[in-house]
């Protein structure tokens, strides 16, 4: 847990489950989270709908852990009722949405708290790349097709 209310920014001790000045919730809340350091950079752009993508985990909870992309969107989140389930307190109960677009995958932030970052950028919506890293809580993912 942060040393200072999400709401109001007064400081809390860990020991707190609400914050003293603002009353606001401070267990079972999305917690902060700092980008990873990338090392490399993305690839160019696919010019045809990719025929099979994947988003593999490759740092953080559950690494291995490969997701499928279909023609359907899928929502991304800690709720359980998500199609991405990852399970972590950085990760918002609804945080992101991906999409087949034009020809590509668009991820969507869905106003998480921690935002969606892809490549070490915060984004509100991008168009993914084939080795692109989105970083959605603690979970780092590689965007692959195929």
């Amino acid at each position: 847990m942060s040393e200072t209310c999400p709401v109001c920014s007064h400081p809390v001790s860990p020991a707190d489950t609400a914050c003293p000045t603002c009353g606001f919730k401070l267990l079972g809340t999305t917690q902060a989270f700092k980008p990873v350091a990338l090392d490399g950079a993305a690839a160019a752009v696919p010019e045809a709908a990719p025929t099979c993508a994947t988003l593999n985990v490759v740092r953080g909870p559950q690494v291995g852990i490969t997701f499928q992309l279909g023609g359907e969107p899928l929502t991304v989140g800690r709720s359980p009722q998500c199609s991405i389930f990852l399970n972590d307190m950085t990760v918002s109960r609804m945080h992101a949405v991906i999409e087949p677009e034009a020809g590509c995958y668009v991820i969507r932030d869905q106003n998480s708290f921690n935002g969606v970052w892809v490549n070490n950028e915060v984004v509100e919506a991008r168009a993914l790349r084939p080795g692109d890293l989105i970083q959605i809580g603690t979970f780092c993912m590689r965007y692959e097709e195929s």
